[in-house]
């Protein structure tokens, strides 16, 4: 294990129906360099990840979105699934949390179709990124520039297409915690 993220803590927000691989890859990785992370939700308890249409398996809270405290995160971290992701968009508390970390210059590592979150949150607006290539027009409309690449990374904003991209998002997450 490298301790090259002793001391950051990482928040990871879901709902149920999450693409299970873009939590469990990215907390992996985070937690073999040495950081905390901290899955965060709309309601205490477990959290049911996906694997793709079928449901897999549950993941203990640590907190909720209304209760955590931005302050306390280093980065935050969005995986998508349709189902998750169509969820917390509209959830004032995941919205507040995203905001909150994307002011204080924080990292913010969206996945997939974790991207709507940052649209509706109304953090779109001039980033070039890139998601599943269905959130295309939607980061458009949203004035964002969405390009066709394995990673993006503009400013703060880390963004990956799906789960093949994992291994690249992984990587410049930890560089931007490093």
């Amino acid at each position: 294990m490298s301790a090259t993220l002793n001391g950051k803590r990482v928040a990871i927000l879901v709902t149920d129906g999450f693409e299970q691989v873009e939590l469990t890859g990215p907390r992996d990785a985070l937690k073999q360099h040495g950081a905390v992370v901290d899955i965060l939700s709309d309601k205490p308890g477990t959290v049911r990840g996906w694997n793709h249409d079928k449901p897999a398996d549950a993941f203990d809270v640590d907190a909720t979105f209304d209760s955590a405290q931005p302050d306390d995160y280093d980065a935050v971290v969005l995986p998508g699934g349709v189902q998750n992701s169509d969820t917390i968009r509209l959830i004032p508390g995941a919205q507040k949390l995203v905001k909150s970390l994307d002011a204080a210059g924080k990292p913010v590592a969206v996945i997939c179709h974790g991207g709507w979150l940052l649209i509706s949150a109304g953090l779109a607006q001039g980033k070039r990124m890139t998601s599943f290539k269905t959130l295309q027009d939607d980061i458009r409309n949203a004035g964002g520039n969405w390009v066709d690449e394995q990673v993006v990374v503009d400013g703060n904003l880390i963004s990956s297409r799906q789960p093949d991209d994992i291994p690249a998002f992984n990587e410049q997450l930890i560089k931007a915690l490093a």
